[in-house]
């Protein structure tokens, strides 16, 4: 039977009434399985039962996401620690049962704002889009399917290796390093636009200058065509061209202040 639930719609659930903004058919289980264990995943408030058709469930509103919040102004160390916290204590229930959520960014952030403006910007921060999360024993999993966005995405998901929770921790950290510089910073940035044939080989080199060689672990994983494609950016890319943490400074790593 064709849904006649549509974008725009305006329902009645058990405690409340709602604009439907995305119908969620798979993995809607997680989004109450998590919530009982930690207020820094998005939770579900109500489910809406149409006859003949998929449920359709309601998430929590917030104001903003943290792309737009951070872009609007800059995060103090403060609020990036209190961020990076509650995005922590959600990725640890989520990795704690063997699941991944493949898609961590600042758009997948929520945040509500403190009324009034003083302190720290955020009463809440909670990490949204569970739908895509998958167990590390899935298929999906195991068979290396891409996961993200290419900005975002870990080397061994870039290059279609096995990946698994580390994949989500290498997003976050890539999360805090825009956050720390702010102005829609992204350290992986390529010079060509999102489309371009070499966007995702520009990315792999950018890990290159960075970070340096992808681990040696990497040999034993990696089919020959992947191996000649990082072979060829080590080749390619002068040591003059090498920053590793080149942009880190006195400010990104104090000496005197708690970083926890």
């Amino acid at each position: 039977m064709t849904s006649v639930f549509r974008i725009g719609q305006c329902l009645s659930g058990k405690v409340g009434a709602y604009t439907i903004h995305k119908q969620v058919q798979d993995f809607i289980w997680l989004a109450s399985f998590f919530q009982r264990r930690t207020a820094s995943l998005r939770p579900l408030v109500d489910e809406i039962e149409e006859p003949g058709g998929p449920t359709t469930i309601v998430l929590k509103h917030l104001d903003d996401d943290l792309h737009d919040a951070s872009a609007a102004k800059r995060l103090t160390s403060s609020e990036i620690k209190y961020v990076s916290k509650k995005i922590l204590e959600g990725l640890k229930v989520i990795h704690q049962d063997g699941y991944v959520h493949t898609d961590v960014k600042l758009d997948n952030v929520l945040v509500n704002y403190v009324p009034e403006d003083s302190g720290p910007r955020f009463t809440n921060v909670q990490l949204a889009d569970l739908e895509n999360t998958v167990h590390v024993e899935s298929k999906f999993c195991k068979d290396r399917d891409a996961i993200g966005a290419p900005l975002w995405r870990s080397p061994e998901a870039q290059l279609e290796l096995q990946w698994g929770p580390a994949a989500d921790i290498w997003a976050f950290g890539s999360m805090v390093i825009s956050l720390i510089w702010g102005d829609n910073f992204f350290i992986f940035k390529p010079d060509v636009p999102r489309g371009h044939d070499g966007y995702e080989f520009k990315i792999l080199e950018k890990y290159h200058i960075y970070f340096g060689p992808c681990p040696p672990s990497f040999v034993d994983l990696a089919d020959d065509e992947t191996l000649a494609i990082l072979s060829y950016i080590m080749d390619n890319i002068s040591r003059e061209k090498l920053r590793p943490f080149s942009q880190a400074s006195q400010r990104e790593f104090p000496k005197t202040r708690s970083l926890c």
